[in-house]
């Protein structure tokens, strides 16, 4: 039956796609979902990489209460003192390298990229920016000029000139990078090219490169920040650390916020010359920063990104158990080989009649998403796995 709600959700949303999941939940606790009819579906995808710490997690939805109960909105970002920001932004810092110790907070992952470009762009005085091919940086024209795929991009230009764009994990196209780049943006792991982990040596000489140059290293853990390849940020499995870093999804413990970090030195040019240079109304939300505070500190405190390389290797290993190899990615972001785009809707429908939820990639169309909440256990992981290899084995009886 076409609930009520799909109707209306067709009729007044405006549409991203042709054809939307339309999965309708009525709940969620934990790493599931609920629908209407009290089925129950496992969320192996947290709203692209958001719920870190589970859906509806007690001490989160406390801390918003608590929040709400204090005040909501009060100033555009910058001018009044909120406690939730500062200890927030404390808390940030101290999970970082010393040289990341100011943040400026904002509502989403696109807001952080169009900041981290006007901030690289004031403060080196230069205007050529360098990007990877298949990187995802964001739906905004800046982030979309970052992007090297005209299918995403042609239909809205004219977009930001002087960008170029380099082989993901090829040293040799480095040169790239020039005294005229004012910034480089990597992800540290390609999101939308099916959960690619950067080599540690190529992050090594990137960042070597930017520091001949002078130019700004920009690291997008966007989706690979809080904890999801095993580490709190994805940048210290290899022992760098970027000028700029940006944020977003997991940080806000299920609410909208994002942000970009960087020195003080660099990101002072942002109120002077002109002053309020970058400005946000609703960015650092003291609701978002009191549910991301909470989140933040039970990935800290709860053990679940320490336990995040076992659970890798728990997805590999039931995966082969029924056949499935070539799984990409690192930690909980996992990208599994389906063969192809019809391969990969078909299975996408097949894992939610079974109760399981999860997608494609943008880019890598050609593989499902794993990137489930981080507090996932053993035995939701074996269903999982089950789930796509049961629904594999269907699409193969098909042929």
């Amino acid at each position: 039956m076409v609930s009520w709600q799909r109707t209306l959700f067709k009729k007044y949303l405006a549409q991203t796609s042709g054809e939307p999941m339309m999965f309708e939940p009525v709940r969620a606790a934990g790493c599931w979902f609920y629908d209407a009819d009290g089925k129950k579906y496992l969320d192996l995808i947290s709203g692209i990489s958001v719920s870190a710490a589970g859906h509806g997690h007690p001490g989160i939805k406390a801390a918003i209460r608590d929040q709400i109960d204090r005040y909501m909105h009060t100033m555009v970002y910058g001018e009044f003192v909120l406690s939730r920001q500062t200890e927030l932004a404390e808390f940030i810092a101290g999970t970082l390298d010393d040289s990341l110790n100011n943040i400026y907070f904002v509502n989403s992952g696109s807001e952080a990229v169009e900041g981290a470009i006007k901030l690289a762009y004031k403060y080196t005085g230069r205007k050529g920016l360098v990007a990877c091919k298949r990187a995802y940086h964001g739906s905004s024209t800046g982030a979309l000029s970052l992007m090297d795929d005209p299918y995403y991009s042609s239909g809205y230009k004219p977009l930001l000139g002087g960008v170029d764009f380099m082989e993901f994990n090829k040293e040799a196209d480095l040169k790239k990078i020039t005294h005229e780049t004012a910034a480089v943006f990597v992800e540290p792991v390609q999101g939308e090219a099916g959960y690619l982990p950067a080599e540690k040596s190529y992050l090594k000489a990137l960042r070597n490169r930017c520091n001949e140059t002078g130019c700004l290293l920009v690291l997008d853990e966007i989706q690979s920040g809080m904890g999801r390849t095993g580490k709190f940020w994805a940048h210290q499995h290899c022992d760098i650390s970027p000028d700029i870093l940006l944020t977003a999804k997991a940080l806000g413990g299920g609410l909208p916020l994002g942000a970009f970090i960087s020195s003080k030195k660099i990101m002072s040019v942002l109120s002077d010359n002109p002053i309020l240079g970058h400005i946000t109304t609703f960015g650092g939300n003291p609701v978002s920063c009191a549910a991301s505070l909470a989140c933040m500190e039970l990935l800290s405190r709860e053990g679940w990104i320490e336990k995040v390389p076992e659970k890798e290797a728990l997805f590999r290993s039931e995966l082969l158990k029924w056949g499935i190899e070539g799984v990409s990615g690192k930690g909980l972001m996992l990208g599994v080989p389906t063969g192809g785009f019809e391969h990969s809707k078909t299975l996408v429908q097949k894992c939610l009649q079974k109760g399981l939820i999860t997608d494609w990639f943008l880019y890598e169309t050609g593989k499902l998403r794993i990137s489930p909440p981080l507090t996932i256990d053993v035995e939701e992981i074996r269903f999982a796995c089950k789930v796509i290899g049961q629904s594999m084995e269907e699409l193969n009886a098909l042929k």
